[in-house]
């Protein structure tokens, strides 16, 4: 039977944003079969850097795991879409360093995971959602670099990849800008459920993109 070990971010660890109601574990755990388990790593404000001490953690009997980080990575450098420069080239030589440092500390992440020789899907970081249109467009925007580097990176290892932008695309799949609500929580464990019961995750297979789960 499969258990599916969390990595990452609040994406999974989202219990304290839910106000009593199921986190993302406890819906997952419904929707699998009898039999199978899912386990939390992930923890709430974790960064890339701090996945590894999660890879360290899992289980023995881990079968399939699935890392959803980078969100927080992205954030940090949210002041920067706001910063005042002098020319077009100089803004998108900034967000070209942060895009090779992300780059390189993502790849340098699943390469460990990746180590366990375990199944493994990745997940993009979903758009927030800021109360100032004019925040919103520049995170929605700036984001892109980040996902990219995330998409890249499961085209050139075929892994699945479950697309969180698509699966949480209504404003009550998130329990405040950034963290998912019950709802949007239920939908990231339906997309895994349904990653866990169909996905072929043999080697040499392609790039897959869950982005609707089953209800």
């Amino acid at each position: 039977m499969a258990h599916v070990v969390l990595l990452g971010d609040s994406i999974f660890d989202n219990s304290a944003y839910v106000a009593g109601g199921p986190d993302v574990l406890r819906q997952l755990q419904a929707r699998l079969p009898a039999g199978s388990r899912a386990s939390l790593a992930a923890r709430d404000g974790a960064g890339i850097a701090d996945v590894a001490p999660q890879v360290d953690r899992i289980a023995p009997d881990a079968t399939h795991l699935v890392v959803s980080v980078g969100g927080n990575d992205a954030l940090g450098q949210l002041g920067v879409l706001q910063d005042r420069t002098n020319s077009i080239a100089a803004a998108l030589n900034r967000l070209a360093t942060i895009r090779e440092g992300f780059e390189a500390d993502y790849r340098s992440m699943l390469e460990r995971v990746l180590a366990h020789g375990l199944p493994t899907a990745i997940c993009t970081i979903y758009y927030p959602r800021f109360p100032e249109p004019a925040m919103q467009r520049l995170a929605i925007t700036g984001l892109t670099i980040f996902n990219d580097c995330i998409l890249l990176e499961a085209i050139s290892r075929s892994l699945a990849v479950l697309d969180l932008r698509l699966i949480c695309s209504n404003d009550n799949d998130y329990a405040n800008a950034i963290e998912p609500s019950v709802a949007g929580g239920d939908k990231i464990a339906g997309v895994i459920a349904e990653l866990l019961s169909d996905h072929d995750f043999r080697k040499g297979r392609s790039c897959v993109i869950f982005a609707r789960g089953r209800i």
